[in-house]
């Protein structure tokens, strides 16, 4: 991660070829208190975005995307 607090591109380029558009995933944890997702809950992924936010289609309605460095989902 770089100072600026965003991770680098070439990250970002390893987070594009691990999620492609299409890839199935579920969300393991997420630190927004906020979020109605919970651990377990599944989607896929939209794109991924020039900070490494993974967007995804959650199957339970939410589109919203997966923080780099705070949340954490892994394939399916």
């Amino acid at each position: 991660m770089r100072m600026n607090g965003f991770p680098s591109k070439e990250t970002v380029e390893r987070l594009r070829k691990t999620y492609p558009e299409g890839t199935r995933v579920e969300l393991v944890s997420m630190s927004d208190p906020y979020a109605k997702l919970k651990p377990g809950d599944r989607g896929t992924v939209s794109f991924v975005d020039d900070i490494g936010t993974v967007f995804v289609r959650w199957a339970c309605g939410s589109g919203l995307g997966v923080a780099y460095g705070e949340d954490h989902i892994r394939k399916i």
